[in-house]
């Protein structure tokens, strides 16, 4: 390789280190703007690699690298920073740590996921973004009922259809100032609804031409929405080695300390994808929720075993089996198949 070079990038300006065959590093400033990545990288040998750190604004940066035919690597920041062992923290250390990682060829990186893909993961991201709002929103408008004696509603959900009518009678009850506010409150609540059902339309068009999120749909407690963006994150399943490296991933695994005979296990590590998480975690707790009615799933009897050791592990430990399952379900291209019924065990005891 003539050459390597790394990117400390920023918001307005990405500090950049060279280093050639001989080891002999150049570094400066580079600041943003439109194409600027691309022009300063055109005169470079094609395939040469660039290093930048999975920070906020990689994906144009990345794009900007691949237009220039240099070959970008997404690099771990956290486990880079680990390796790297600096003291001191400055962009020049940083940049210059990044590219002796790479010379020694130890550089922690991380798939790329390509441009289509990015683009559609926006739909599932921005859902679960709005169905926060959402609940915040609801949230809000309950609170402020609640601080003025309104009892509530003896409906499940004093936002639906049928409990709207029951809703803003008690929000005339409120003094003129607050209800002013609750009323906006509720007309963007009606509002993000609105766009929320716009995204889910949009995802149930992926759905139906997409193979691999119709055979995740066959997981327990999976349906359109988890199945879109459990597919949309995982990208491409051969990226993982086995079904526990996918497990980790998405953050349904717990910390493992074990030493002098004694096994601790902790709480999931941060840097996982959490919007996985999100969705095995969904998908786990609607398990929970109707383990009951289908006693014969591999699943219900799994919850039913570690509920004893609280309804919170008990919904991981599914979530777990889910993501390994995932992945036998893309790796193989086969519908999801029961543990239990697949050897005809249908005794729930």
């Amino acid at each position: 390789m003539s050459e390597y070079i790394a990117l400390d990038s920023h918001r307005r300006y990405s500090w950049v280190d060279r280093e050639d065959h001989s080891g002999k590093n150049r570094s400066h400033r580079l600041d943003h703007a439109p194409g600027a990545v691309r022009t300063y990288l055109s005169r470079c040998a094609p395939g040469t690699p660039v290093a930048v750190e999975a920070t906020g604004n990689w994906y144009w940066i990345v794009e900007e690298i691949e237009q220039a035919h240099c070959e970008p690597r997404l690099v771990h920041a956290r486990k880079a920073k680990l390796m790297m062992g600096l003291i001191n923290k400055t962009d020049r250390l940083d940049a210059r740590g990044l590219n002796r990682l790479q010379r020694n060829g130890t550089l922690p990186t991380v798939w790329i996921p390509p441009g289509p893909l990015r683009d559609l993961r926006e739909l599932t991201r921005s859902r679960l973004m709005l169905t926060a709002e959402r609940t915040r929103l609801k949230n809000r408008i309950s609170a402020t009922l609640a601080k003025y004696g309104i009892p509530p509603s003896e409906r499940s959900d004093r936002f639906s259809r049928r409990g709207r009518e029951e809703l803003i009678q008690d929000l005339q009850r409120l003094p003129e100032q607050t209800r002013w506010v609750s009323d906006q409150l509720l007309a963007q609540l009606d509002f993000v609804s609105g766009q929320i059902s716009q995204l889910e339309q949009r995802l149930e068009q992926l759905v139906e031409i997409s193979e691999s999120m119709q055979r995740l749909m066959t997981l327990p407690g999976v349906a359109e929405i988890l199945g879109a963006t459990i597919a949309l994150e995982i990208g491409e399943v051969s990226r993982f080695p086995s079904a526990a490296h996918l497990a980790s991933y998405a953050g349904t695994t717990p910390r493992v300390h074990a030493s002098g005979g004694k096994v601790r296990y902790g709480p999931v590590r941060n840097d996982v994808n959490r919007y996985l998480k999100w969705a095995f975690a969904e998908a786990a707790n609607s398990v929970a929720v109707n383990h009951r009615r289908h006693p014969e799933r591999h699943v219900s009897r799994l919850y039913q075993r570690v509920r004893r050791k609280g309804h919170a592990k008990a919904v991981g430990a599914v979530a777990r089996h889910l993501a390994e399952s995932a992945f036998h379900v893309l790796s193989k291209q086969q519908a999801y198949r029961d543990p239990l019924l697949d050897r005809g065990c249908t005794n729930p005891g």
